[in-house]
């Protein structure tokens, strides 16, 4: 996943967003290319190596509805996320390991560190992964999450959200995003989404789309994640990539 504009991607500190003051890297990215010529071929293996033989998808990873099921059915809104891993060039990537991460739909995660008042859903732990395709297609079926408060600013609310890891061919091939919804009046408000540049925010938000809806059953949305170039997808709270 080369060829990363910066210019695409939220800075590694955002004033508004206060734990990046303290997390955020305060020196220059170091561009892991210009390390290949100083280390040993076992490093440089070690950082271009394939990661495909680690990838063991069960046959419900991708299915957050059922993949947690513990005598029931999760509460909630039932989706379906579906889209396309693309290259700068528009053209599909395959093998790509998708990982997602959510709340409920009440807004809380199945974590310990996650206590604030709202139901824990016995039948839902909000993880799920699946590999893109030959035609670099991805689908989930979960659960809509729920908004949730934080502790960022007064009475701050995170925007319902889905998290999104993608892995490419090596370990230094890593996309980390967050997925949003049409017509959330949260995302305003919200100094994660805000400190991605404006001319891209869009592509953080997915499209409602009929032809993923399943008749009975869940509403579609549309998430296509492009890895790279001047309309990447852009990452979840850092501008820099190595």
């Amino acid at each position: 996943m080369a060829n990363i504009d910066p210019s695409q991607h939220p800075p590694f500190i955002f004033t508004d967003y206060k734990s990046s003051l303290l997390r955020g890297p305060t020196q220059s990215p170091i561009d892991i290319a210009a390390l290949y010529s100083k280390n040993s071929e076992a490093k440089i293996g070690e950082l271009q190596g394939s990661l495909s033989s680690r990838f063991a998808i069960d046959e419900l990873d991708h299915d957050l509805i059922r993949n947690s099921c513990r005598g029931g059915e999760p509460l909630g809104e039932r989706m379906i996320v579906s889209g396309r891993v693309l290259n700068q060039l528009g053209n599909p990537v395959p093998g790509v390991l998708i990982e997602v991460w959510q709340a409920n739909a009440s807004g809380r995660y199945a974590h310990k560190a996650d206590q604030h008042e709202a139901p824990v859903d016995p039948n839902f732990i909000g993880v799920g992964r699946c590999i893109s395709d030959r035609d670099g297609q991805y689908r989930f079926c979960t659960i809509k999450p729920g908004a949730y408060p934080w502790k960022n600013h007064p009475n701050a609310w995170r925007p319902q959200h889905i998290h999104f890891s993608l892995l490419g061919e090596a370990i230094n091939s890593r996309l980390v995003t967050q997925m949003y919804f049409p017509g959330d009046p949260l995302l305003n408000f919200d100094p994660i989404f805000m400190a991605v540049p404006a001319a891209a925010r869009d592509r953080l938000i997915s499209t409602f789309d009929l032809s993923i809806s399943e008749v009975g059953f869940a509403l579609g949305y549309h998430f296509d994640i492009v890895i790279a170039g001047g309309l990447a997808t852009p990452s979840e709270d850092d501008g820099g990539h190595s």
